[in-house]
C-alpha cells in the first residue's frame, strides 16, 4: 500500500473525508506532494448543497469553469441552477463541449469519463437589455432597502424612502416603475401633499431632492427598463426539463456589466423574492435550486447596515427553503464575516501576492480554512489554472479536510454559443411570449396626475367664479355711480299738483268731513259709517 492510499497517511486521511455514501458531485482528484492522485476523488454531497458556498480566486484561475462544472452535475441530478453570466461566456453550457488535447488530458489526469454534453437552458436579460427573456421587477416588489442600495442613499435617506413606500402602500398607490416612485416623492413635498406625512415625521425637501436626483441619474443609466410589468415570477427558475434534468437559468449580463451595483442588487432581489415565496422544508435529499452569485464583491461595496443585515438574514434562512447560494468572488474578505460564516462549502482557486494588499488578503484567506497538513500560503500562490483548495460539509454536516484538487473539465462548451443560436433559443422559449412585452397599467403616476389635474381644474373653476363675482360687484358699483350722476326727469302733472303750495295749504286745513273723506280716498281706507 502506497503512502497516498494508506488510510493512516495524510493523503489517505484527506481522501477518507470525501468517501460519501449518498449522491455526490465529483469535483476532481486530490493533489498531494506535487502529484495528481486520480484514485483519490474529491466530492461534495448533493444533500449539502443548500448549505451555501464560496468559489474564490484571482482573475483567470478558473472560477467560471468551476461553477460550470458544478452546474452541469446539478442539472444532471435534476436540480435547477441559476447562473449570472457577467462576461457572456457561460451560455456555452447549453451546447456540447468540444474534445481537444487539453480536455482529454485533464480527463485522464483526474479519472474522468468525459462525454460532450449540452444541458437544458433558459436565457434571461435584465429588463430585456441584451439577448434574453426580460426579467423585470416592480418598484414595490424591489422594496426600499434594495432601492436605497442601488440609489446609493445614506441611512437617513433610506429611512425617508421607507416612509415613502409606506405611504404609497397605505394609499393604494402602486409603485410599478420609476416614474411612479418619482411622482409620489414629488407629491409629498408639494403644497398639496406636505400634510400627508406630517403626523409620522414628514419628508424634507432636501432629502426628496436627493432621492429625485438619484432616480434621474439611475434612469439615465437605462435602469428604467428593469422596473415594470409583467413582473418576473422567480418560480420559473425551479423548473426541470422533460427528461428530468434541472433547467439551467442563465442571466445574460454583458449589456449591463458597466452597472455593477444594479445587477448585483437585482440578483439579491431574485433571492429575496424566492425566499418570500417558497415554503419551509428543512433538510432535504437535494436542493430545489442552487444560485451562483458571480462578482459577489460588487454586492457588498458601500452597502448600508440595513442592506447587509438583509443579506445576512436571507442567506441564513433561505437554506430551510432548500435553496443553495454560491458566492463567486476574488477573495473571502470580499464577503462580510456574518455571511462568510454561513458558507460551508469552499472552492478556493489561486491567489496572487504581487502587492502588500495581496499578501494581506492571502494571509486572511488562509485563516478562514481549517487546520491542514498543507502549507496553504505556499499552496494558494502555486496552484495552476483549474486547480483549487477544497473543503465542504460532509453528510453529517462536519467540515471535510482541506484538499488541494485538480478539477474536472466541464462537458459543455467552454465559451459562448453563437449569437444567432442564442437568439433562437430565447425566442423559441415558451416564456418569451409571457414576458417579452412590457405593460404600463394605471399606477401611482397616473393616479396622482389625475388627482392633480382634478385639483387644478377645481382651483381654476373656483378662481373663475371668484373673478366673475368680483366683476359683477364692480359692474353693480359702476351702475350705481352712473345712476347718481344722471339728470332728474321733469315731474308729472300729479307730482306738480301735490307739490304745489295750494295743495299743501289745503292739506293743512283738512278738518272738515269733506277733507277727511278726500284723505281716506287717497290712502285707500274705507269711509267710516255714522
Amino acid at each position: 500500500m502506497s503512502e497516498s492510499t494508506d488510510p493512516a497517511s495524510p493523503a489517505g486521511r484527506i481522501a477518507a473525508g470525501y468517501a460519501f455514501t449518498g449522491p455526490a458531485l465529483d469535483l476532481g482528484a486530490l493533489l498531494w506532494d506535487g502529484a495528481c492522485r486520480p484514485d483519490l476523488q474529491i466530492r461534495i454531497p448533493l444533500s449539502m448543497l443548500n448549505r451555501h458556498g464560496l468559489v474564490a480566486g484571482a482573475t483567470g484561475t478558473g472560477k467560471t469553469k468551476t461553477l460550470q462544472l458544478v452546474a452541469e452535475q446539478l442539472s444532471a441530478n435534476g436540480v435547477p441552477v441559476f447562473l449570472a453570466d457577467i462576461k457572456g461566456d457561460v451560455s456555452g453550457i447549453s451546447a456540447p463541449g468540444v474534445a481537444n488535447e487539453k480536455v482529454t488530458g485533464r480527463a485522464a489526469d483526474v479519472a474522468q469519463e468525459w462525454e460532450a454534453t449540452g444541458f437544458p437552458c433558459e436565457f434571461y436579460a435584465l429588463g430585456g437589455i441584451g439577448t434574453g427573456i426580460p426579467v423585470r421587477a416592480t418598484v414595490t416588489g424591489f422594496g426600499p432597502v434594495l432601492m436605497s442600495k442601488v440609489l446609493q442613499l445614506n441611512q437617513t435617506q433610506e429611512q425617508s424612502l421607507g416612509l415613502i413606500f409606506h405611504y404609497a402602500d397605505s394609499k393604494g398607490l402602486e409603485l410599478i416603475d420609476l416614474k411612479d416612485l418619482r411622482a409620489v416623492v414629488a407629491f409629498l413635498v408639494s403644497d398639496q401633499g406636505k400634510a400627508e406625512l406630517k403626523g409620522i415625521g414628514g419628508l424634507s425637501t432636501v432629502t426628496a431632492g436627493v432621492i429625485l436626483r438619484a432616480l434621474t441619474a439611475f434612469e439615465q443609466q437605462g435602469a428604467g427598463e428593469f422596473f415594470g410589468e409583467p413582473e418576473f415570477d422567480t418560480s420559473e427558475f425551479l423548473r426541470t426539463s422533460a427528461d428530468g434534468r434541472g433547467v439551467v437559468s442563465v442571466l445574460e449580463l454583458p449589456a449591463v456589466q458597466d452597472k455593477p451595483q444594479l445587477f448585483s442588487t437585482f440578483l439579491m432581489w431574485l433571492l429575496a423574492d424566492l425566499y418570500a415565496d417558497l415554503p419551509e422544508v428543512g433538510d432535504v435529499e437535494q436542493p430545489k435550486l442552487v444560485f451562483f452569485f458571480d462578482e459577489a464583491h460588487l454586492l457588498f461595496n458601500g452597502a448600508s447596515k440595513a442592506f447587509l443585515e438583509s443579506i445576512t438574514q436571507t442567506v441564513r434562512l433561505i437554506r430551510s427553503k432548500a435553496i443553495g447560494i454560491f458566492f463567486v468572488t476574488q477573495t473571502p474578505k470580499d464577503v462580510p464575516a456574518d455571511v462568510l460564516a454561513q458558507l460551508g462549502n469552499r472552492v478556493q482557486h489561486a491567489l496572487r501576492a504581487f502587492t502588500p494588499d495581496d499578501a494581506k488578503a492571502l494571509k486572511a484567506t488562509v485563516k478562514t480554512f481549517p487546520n491542514s497538513p498543507y502549507d496553504l500560503e505556499e499552496l494558494l500562490t502555486g496552484l495552476g489554472t483549474g486547480e483549487a483548495v477544497v473543503t465542504v460539509l460532509s453528510e453529517n454536516g462536519a467540515p471535510t479536510p482541506v484538499a488541494a484538487t485538480r478539477l474536472r473539465a466541464p462537458q459543455s462548451r467552454m465559451g459562448p454559443v453563437e449569437p444567432a443560436a442564442l437568439e433562437q433559443a430565447v425566442k423559441s422559449s415558451p416564456l418569451y411570449s409571457r414576458y417579452a412585452e412590457a405593460v404600463d397599467r394605471e399606477s401611482a403616476y397616473e393616479k396622482i396626475s389625475a388627482e392633480q389635474a382634478a385639483a387644478e381644474a377645481q382651483a381654476e373653476a373656483a378662481a373663475a367664479a371668484a373673478a366673475a363675482e368680483k366683476q359683477a360687484k364692480e359692474q353693480a358699483k359702476e351702475e350705481q355711480k352712473t345712476a347718481r350722476g344722471a339728470p332728474k326727469a321733469d315731474p308729472s302733472l300729479a307730482e306738480q299738483v301735490v307739490g304745489s303750495g295750494l295743495f299743501r295749504s289745503l292739506a293743512r286745513s283738512v278738518g272738515t268731513q269733506l277733507g277727511r273723506e278726500i284723505s281716506r280716498s287717497l290712502f285707500g281706507t274705507a269711509k267710516r259709517r255714522r
